[in-house]
């Protein structure tokens, strides 16, 4: 239903400025009329200049031909005129072109052609100057209408429209208002401001969109039918609106509309938040999701959800995501940049209006490659782009790392080929570059790196994509539109004549002048012709003279180029060529003088910048902005906790605006906070830090109580109760003001005029029988806070049941993950008796079944509620009971979540530094205002007696005075006003606080830690040092030393040291005596700390510490000869060498060294001077080696000797580490075939039979020797013999070798082919020793030389054997003897002889005899020389 709405401006009339404008725009609008018919005469009849004089200045440009040729396709009226004129134009140019037709050549006909061409001139000349007034005029005109506009009184353009709603749906008035500056819009209902802050949340909500003003009334009731009125005001007027809302009541069944989609289509789906967006803090590279969830499905969830960054629109695309899936809408960002960085809003649709919400995420810097480097730069994007060149731009680091930064690499990337080509590096102080040597039509991207000490950072994110092309091109085209939507598209080009060589450029000029470089910038020549252009430059330095032409890589296309060799310091004039096909132009004019300029400075930083509490882990932050024009990119914030040095980067985008929010700060800590501004030159100076600030919550007035309950009733009285707002404000609730409204009437009234302190009110004067309903709001330190909802309607009936009323305040603290703690207030009414108990109920959220916690009613008014399941809601109520059974039950909690918070406080129990023990809570997130309340068993607050209550910033602390049995029990503290449960409880128990008093006794009577009681060293020269050790004392500590009861100082004899610093006391006694016989005590103390150590020396202890002392003296003494560093010592080496070794020191060389075994000097010892080891070694040891060695080494400074005793145990050590190495020597056991049997050995390095035992095993039975079996050792042997091997031998042997402790076992298996074969060489052995047996043989008798003198008889017995016996014969020279005269044979058993009488020369030679039987022969030789009487034998001469 719509009702007649009233004129925008109804009662106020317009302003003079709104019709001045009207007039303005007419007139504007007729002159553009009449302009537009003067250009289509001028572009018909001058199409281009044919005369030119010195006097003139006005110039037509190619597009003013260009638009009056267009317009002339369009004045089909005057063609007849224009082709008139048109000829008339064509003649003037053959007169230019000197192509002048040929006429009657007279006087007349000259002067009449003169005249023409002047009258021409004139008219032209007029008709400039005409349309260079009218333009001057336009100029003016359009700057007064600016003028006029930037400074409007408010208008309507559309007015308010009066509506009709039902009840409970809502209402949206609209209207548009014009006004410059904006200004300031307020709301009314019946003459009365509405003010949205005292209303309920969400009742009113205004906005203001750009002149768009709205006025959402949400839930409409019957009172929200009124006049509603919008007034705007600025300094140059105001005006209203006004329209009428009718608020209807939906009659439901009655009037027939009770269908669920009737009441769709009329309220909608009511789509709310059911969560909240947080501050997420992404990181660079890595992905990361925002996600919120709603109270019902949305319908059409693409149209109606929508995601905003910075107020710009968010759609699927590439790496980000819009999802939508079981009513929870999220965003995904795959792969997250410093771009991302910003405000993330999520705006919903819903009949009621847009609901929205909004968080921030920030992208911190990944990871750099190299330690140190700086973070990536960022928003790089490409600007000026032509055909060849481009201007490149980013933003720098927020966080360089603490080293500046010295560069910046380009990478660019051609096309789609993926392949990063490093193209250009640009100085650290600039954010900007040009890029040179592209190719047109070819598409690019560029990232960048910023180069500092340490090394390059990660790339940037990629620019967007450019194709190189003319930028101008669009610019030389203009489109017509004409009969109804069609187009013309005329191009200046199509209007040049044809050229061949093109004219110079012109206005060369330097566009840009940088640091580093300079863009030298021109205009292409006119007419440029439809050839392609490239351009030549050319310098010159001022006052040179010469120019100098300026090489490229490639052909510039561009009408600019970037000048990247300039020196510093001079200054420059260019000229520019233009080339094409047909040649090259005349040089341009120079331009002026250029110069570098020097290095940008940056900006300076924000001054004001100001910290504001804003939440509990948010700091909102304002500045003033700094003047830098379009330099200024933004701002970067730094924080740091206050006493710290290092600031944080909190944003890495730059920040558009003067103010900002810092999130995700730690709630109590305070933060400094400094501001600097970004520019291309960098990021500038840091301005002053903020005064440190806590973070907290900022002060804002509570929101609406709710759940009024009655607590009690009488005849004609009430008592009210509700529960606190939930948003509290940040501030102490300071009371409640409470109205009732008759159900019979029409009005609220106010219950009471001063604020009620409690949450319980008495409402008195009421008429019984009546139904009363009550709302209330809160007071804090900001004001009143929201009106709470109407409660339900309550009878004010006197109570007079027996049964108890309800008990009221009831409080979950101390939520942990399985328990709470419950706490409530008795009735006030009691019913019948006293309360004797109460049942306690619980449900879980949504479901509707009560179950009691415990079986049976408790007694007091708090209750533990334990074994609860963690991540579950809960919903309590308590009910009271007395004799008459149980009363009416209190209002239900809020629905209690069981989680364990992470960063959740708990009473830290401890003794101080005074020695008081003390229970004490911390709450960083508590309000200022807030209080700890403390309480003892859950009964109220200590005695203030037994305990102390301390508070201070946040903290609170109970001290026990006087701690006894009387001081257990569970302490539990509530912290006052805050938004959320703050509380915890301990209970202190017997065994604790016994272990608390008596860290108090110490504290209270300190000791002096003992770190080391006394110590005894001995030092080098034989001096004794008595010395202890305790913790770190004060300069001011003091130290008393008792010896024998008496004080005892620094004394020659006696030095005594006291290091305080380290805690040491030392007592060094040069020459121990007797007299140094006694007790030591050291007497420590430290301000309050004592302490008092205690050294006896007496009886042995004192004479075994003066022995050790003098031997230390002793050999002081002797070590300042040569002296032996290692004693003498015995080692045996793997090939069972004893090696007898010490080692001499403080040698020279003159030092002499000997050894001696038994007093006798060994010569064979060894010693090298240079290392000063002396070394003799025993090749065998044998008991012939046992005895004293001693080895001495002396020079003119002193003598000292070591002694080693090999005798008794020494000596049975060494042949018992001899036995064990020959033992591990032993080689893997071996079988070998003799000619009596089968031997089994294994060989060994050294055998001892005294210290070495062997034991064989056949089978794992021990083995004896006997008639078969023998067992036996030789030197490097260890073997079993087994004769006559039988099959039974077969089997395992093993054999023990035992020397001391050193136990080791060789095995081997005599059988299968092992025993085949030693059996078969045992018989071939066998048989071989049965042929040698038996064989001939000369055993003995015949000497290898025999001399004779001549005419002797020369006898040569030899014994033979052999069996059979052997032949006998003899041979000379080899060959056979024959017996006859002097040569003669006997045989004597098996002696042979054989006899020369009379030998002489011819008898020498070489002698054998041969034996021979069946078994084999041999011979034994001699030779016989034989000499002359006189001479000497042979033998003899060779002597």
């Amino acid at each position: 239903m719509t009702l007649p709405h009233n004129p925008g401006s109804v009662g106020d009339p317009r302003p003079r400025q709104a019709v001045e404008v009207h007039r303005v725009e007419h007139r504007q609008e007729e002159e553009q009329k009449e302009q537009r018919q003067h250009s289509l005469h001028m572009g018909s009849s001058v199409r281009r200049r044919t005369f030119r004089s010195s006097e003139e200045e006005y110039q037509f440009s190619a597009a003013d031909y260009a638009l009056a040729a267009a317009l002339a396709l369009t004045a089909s009226s005057e063609l007849s005129w224009e082709a008139q004129l048109r000829r008339q134009t064509s003649a003037v140019e053959l007169e230019e072109r000197g192509q002048k037709q040929v006429g009657f050549s007279n006087d007349w006909e000259s002067t009449e052609i003169a005249f023409l061409q002047t009258h021409r001139l004139l008219r032209q000349r007029r008709d400039r100057k005409a349309l260079r007034q009218r333009m001057e005029e336009k100029v003016r005109e359009a700057k007064e209408l600016r003028e006029l506009c930037s400074g409007r009184g408010p208008w309507f353009w559309i007015p308010l429209r009066s509506h009709a709603v039902w009840e409970h749906a809502p209402v949206l008035l609209t209207c548009t208002i014009h006004a410059s500056p904006p200004p300031q819009v307020t709301w009314y209902k019946n003459d009365m401001r509405i003010d949205p802050r005292l209303f309920p949340a969400g009742k009113y909500r205004i906005t203001n969109n750009y002149g768009l003003l709205t006025l959402e009334i949400r839930r409409c009731t019957i009172e929200d039918s009124a006049t509603y009125t919008v007034r705007v005001k600025n300094a140059y007027g105001q005006a209203s609106s006004f329209a009428k809302v009718l608020v209807r009541t939906y009659l439901g069944k009655e009037a027939g509309f009770d269908s669920e989609l009737f009441k769709r289509s009329m309220f909608g789906s009511k789509v709310e938040f059911t969560s909240m967006l947080k501050p997420m803090f992404a990181r660079e590279k890595e992905p990361f999701s925002l996600s919120c969830l709603f109270s019902e499905d949305v319908l059409d969830a693409e149209q109606n959800i929508q995601w905003f960054r910075d107020g710009k629109l968010l759609r699927s695309l590439g790496r980000r995501q819009v999802l939508y899936a079981d009513c929870q809408a999220s965003l995904k960002v795959s792969c997250a940049y410093k771009e991302d960085e910003g405000l993330y809003t999520i705006r919903v649709s819903s009949p009621l209006g847009p609901q929205e919400q909004s968080t921030y995420v920030l992208v911190r810097d990944a990871a750099p490659e190299k330690p140190g480097a700086p973070g990536a730069p960022l928003n790089v994007r490409c600007l000026d782009v032509d055909r060849d060149c481009l201007i490149l731009t980013w933003a720098p680091p927020s966080d360089t790392r603490g080293s500046p930064i010295t560069a910046y690499s380009i990478e660019r990337c051609q096309g789609d080929s993926g392949e990063w080509v490093p193209c250009h590096e640009a100085p650290g102080g600039t954010c900007r570059c040009p890029i040179q040597g592209l190719i047109e039509g070819q598409s690019y991207r560029f990232r960048v790196r910023a180069i500092n000490r340490a090394g390059s950072s990660l790339p940037s994110k990629a620019s967007e994509a450019v194709v190189m092309g003319d930028r101008d091109a669009a610019q030389r085209k203009t489109e017509i539109p004409f009969d109804m939507g069609n187009k013309i598209t005329v191009s200046t080009d199509d209007f040049e004549d044809t050229v061949t060589i093109p004219s110079p450029p012109t206005n060369v000029h330097a566009s840009e002048i940088r640091e580093a470089y300079a863009v030298l910038a021109w205009e292409e020549p006119r007419p440029r012709g439809k050839a392609p252009l490239t351009y030549s430059l050319e310098k010159s330095v001022i006052g040179s003279g010469t120019w100098e032409a300026i090489h490229s890589e490639s052909p510039v296309k561009s009408p600019r180029f970037a000048l990247l060799d300039l020196e510093k310091g001079k200054s420059y004039v260019f000229r520019v060529r233009a080339m094409n096909q047909y040649g090259l132009s005349d040089p341009s004019e120079p331009s002026e003088p250029i110069a570098l300029t020097g290095k940008p400075a940056t900006l300076p930083p924000p001054a004001q910048v100001q910290a504001l509490r804003d939440t509990q882990t948010s700091v909102s932050l304002t500045w003033d902005p700094v003047k830098g024009g379009p330099e200024l990119l933004g701002y970067y914030i730094y924080s740091r906790e206050a006493g710290s040095s290092e600031w944080q980067t909190v944003n890495n985008k730059p920040i558009q605006d003067n103010k900002f929010t810092v999130p995700g700060l730690r709630t109590g800590k305070e933060y400094e906070f400094c501001v600097r501004s970004v520019s291309e030159a960098g990021v500038g100076e840091s301005s002053a830090a903020t005064d440190p600030i806590r973070v907290k919550q900022a002060l804002a007035t509570p929101s609406a109580p709710y759940d009024f309950a009655l607590l009690n009733c009488g005849k004609n009285d009430m008592v009210i109760g509700w529960k606190p707002p939930k948003r509290r404000g940040g501030g102490k609730i300071l009371g409640y003001f409470l109205d009732q409204h008759d159900s019979e009437e029409l009005d609220w009234h106010a219950v009471n005029q001063q604020p009620v302190p409690t949450r319980v009110c008495k409402v008195s004067d009421l008429r019984e029988g009546h139904f009363y309903e009550f709302r209330a709001r809160a007071l804090n330190w900001a004001g009143v806070g929201e009106l709470s909802a109407p409660s339900s309607l309550f009878e004010c009936k006197e109570w007079t049941m027996p049964q108890p009323g309800p008990p009221y305040d009831v409080r979950a603290t101390e939520v942990r993950a399985t328990s709470l703690m419950l706490q409530w207030e008795p009735p006030l009414y009691l019913g019948a008796g006293p309360i004797t108990g109460y049942h306690i109920s619980f449900q879980e959220e949504g479901s509707e079944q009560w179950k009691p916690v415990t079986p049976d009613p408790i007694s007091g008014t708090h209750l533990r509620v334990s074994d609860l399941q963690p991540g579950k809601s809960y919903v309590f109520q308590i009910r009271a009971m007395n004799s008459a059974g149980l009363g009416q039950p209190s209002l239900p909690t809020d629905p209690v979540l069981l989680k364990d918070k992470p960063d959740a406080q708990e009473i830290e129990v401890g003794v101080d530094e005074d020695g008081f023990i003390y229970l004490a809570f911390e709450a960083p997130e508590a309000p200022d205002s807030s209080e700890f309340q403390w309480s003892k068993d859950y009964k109220g607050p200590p005695d203030p007696q037994r305990v102390k209550i301390e508070d201070k910033v946040n903290k609170s602390k109970v001290i026990l005075k006087e701690p006894g049995l009387e001081d257990l029990g569970t302490y539990s503290v509530v912290v006052t006003d805050a938004d959320e449960d703050i509380s915890a409880s301990h209970t202190l128990t017997e065994e604790e606080l016994e272990r608390l008093k008596k860290l108090s006794r110490e504290i209270r009577n300190p000791v002096i830690k003992l770190i080391s009681g006394w110590n005894v060293d001995i030092l080098e020269r034989g001096e004794v040092r008595l010395w202890l050790e305790v913790e770190k004392l004060s300069p001011a500590a003091e130290l008393h030393l008792i010896f024998n009861q008496k004080e005892i100082f620094s004394s020659p004899n006696r030095k005594i040291n006291f290091d305080r610093e380290k805690g040491l006391v030392e007592v060094i006694i040069e020459n121990l005596s007797e007299a140094d016989k006694g007790s030591y005590t050291a007497q420590l103390q430290d301000g309050k700390a004592k302490n008092q150590i205690t050294l006896t020396l007496v009886d042995d202890d004192f004479d075994k510490l003066l022995r050790k002392a003098e031997a230390k003296r002793r050999d002081w003494k002797r070590k300042q000869g040569p002296y032996f560093e290692e004693p003498l010592q015995w080692r045996v080496t793997e090939d069972c060498q004893v090696l007898l070794t010490c080692k001499v020191t403080n040698t020279k060389k003159e030092t002499r060294f000997q050894w001696f075994f038994q007093r006798m000097e060994v010569p064979e010892g060894q010693y090298d001077p240079q290392t000063g080891e002396g070394l003799l070694c025993i090749e065998e040891v044998s008991k012939e080696d046992r005895g004293i060695y001693r080895a001495v080494v002396s020079d003119e400074r002193g003598e000292d000797d070591t002694i080693l005793d090999l005798t008794g145990e020494a000596l049975d050590a060494v042949f018992t580490e001899l036995g064990r190495i020959g033992a591990l020597s032993a080689t893997p056991l071996k079988i070998q075939g003799t000619e009596e049997g089968i031997r089994i050995f294994s060989k060994v390095k050294y055998y001892n039979v005294e210290y070495m035992k062997t034991t064989w095993f056949h089978k794992d039975k021990r083995l004896e020797s006997g008639d078969r079996i023998r067992a036996g050792t030789t030197l490097d042997d260890i073997w079993l013999h087994i004769l006559d091997p039988k099959d039974s031998d077969k089997g395992k042997y093993t054999l023990e070798i035992a020397a001391g402790k050193e136990v080791r076992q060789l095995s081997t298996d005599l059988s299968g082919q092992a025993f085949d074969d030693a059996l078969a060489e045992h018989q071939r052995l066998k048989a071989l020793a049965i042929i040698e047996k038996n064989r001939a043989k000369v055993v003995r008798g015949l000497p290898d030389v025999a001399t004779i003198m001549e005419d002797k008889t020369l006898c040569l017995t030899c014994v033979i054997s052999g069996d059979p016996t052997p032949e006998i014969s003899w041979l000379k020279n080899d060959q056979p003897v024959t017996f006859l005269d002097r040569y003669h044979m006997e045989v004597k058993g098996t002696e042979v002889t054989i006899t020369i009488q009379r030998v002489n020369s011819e008898d020498s030679g070489r002698y054998g005899v041969f034996v021979k039987n069946k078994y084999g022969s041999e011979t034994g030789q001699v030779t016989i020389s034989v000499f002359k009487h006189g001479d000497e034998p042979k033998e003899l001469k060779k002597m």
